[in-house]
């Protein structure tokens, strides 16, 4: 979760339902309410990785990294920080709650909000309710999975959409480089 609210892509749709999933099976020794709280706090440390850098480096290296090589591999570019900026300067420090709820905004809504200097004890309280509520989601997700599946299914389950899920990214594989083709042709 550190990881997802940092600037690495990386959803936490892949950790925190499964982790409620498996906390809801008979036997396990994972806690549904210790898995919000860890990802809420993994979401937070992740969060400060970004408010931090932004605040130390300031607006001209957040940009340079956007642009960079490095920072489109992340899926990060200058539009989408100056995005996150305006977003941040039209809702003031109530847009680092609401961030936390949009995705693509949620890893980079922290970079605004050091690059405004946004009194830290704030920004971690907007921050920690955001992604609590978000991870609050995600968890109810997974208990409700684990309701209408049981374990020895869940594989089954997995297997029988499988096929459907390789479709669908094939074809998002597919409107992508239809994309970059035509920005490319464009150019």
């Amino acid at each position: 979760m550190t990881i997802e609210s940092s600037f690495i892509p990386f959803p936490s749709e892949i950790i925190v339902p499964p982790a409620a999933y498996f906390a809801m099976q008979e036997g396990s020794h994972l806690n549904i309410y210790l898995v919000v709280l860890f990802a809420t706090i993994g979401a937070l440390l992740g969060a400060m990785i970004n408010y931090y850098l932004a605040l130390w480096v300031g607006r001209p290296i957040v940009y340079k990294f956007a642009n960079s090589r490095i920072g489109h591999m992340c899926l990060i570019d200058a539009q989408k920080v100056e995005k996150a900026e305006q977003y941040f300067d039209k809702h003031g420090a109530i847009s680092t709650f609401i961030g936390r709820l949009i995705p693509a905004v949620r890893q980079l809504i922290s970079i605004p909000a050091g690059l405004a200097r946004m009194k830290f004890t704030t920004f971690a309280l907007f921050t920690s309710l955001g992604a609590g509520i978000w991870n609050i989601i995600l968890a109810a997700l997974g208990y409700m999975l684990s309701l209408s599946v049981p374990q020895d299914e869940l594989l089954e389950q997995i297997e029988y959409y499988n096929h459907y899920l390789s479709l669908a990214g094939y074809v998002l594989f597919a409107f992508i480089i239809i994309f970059l083709a035509y920005k490319g042709l464009k150019k």
